[in-house]
């Protein structure tokens, strides 16, 4: 189940409640009775093996589409890459 994160407009009074994705929000203080605003926080999982890092997709170069180089074969028979291609 995830926690959730809410935030008192009167108080100010921050509090996290652990719930079903299914349970209605809070709406309101534990503290003061006000009413509660659910807050946006960073999450605590990570993605990890093949695919998932950052520097897989996060390429150098203008494109920033983190394209991998593509060999080709000149008609000279030498081996290019699609950067050295673009460039000529």
């Amino acid at each position: 189940m995830p926690i959730y994160e809410y935030c008192c407009e009167s108080c100010d009074h921050r509090f996290d409640i652990l719930q079903k994705i299914t349970d209605d929000p809070v709406t309101v203080c534990p503290e003061c009775g006000g009413s509660v605003t659910k807050q946006v926080s960073s999450t605590s999982f990570i993605l990890k093996g093949s695919g998932w890092y950052v520097t897989d997709y996060a390429r150098g170069g203008k494109s920033g589409g983190g394209e991998k180089p593509v060999a080709q074969k000149s008609e000279a028979g030498e081996k290019t890459t699609a950067a050295d291609a673009a460039a000529a």
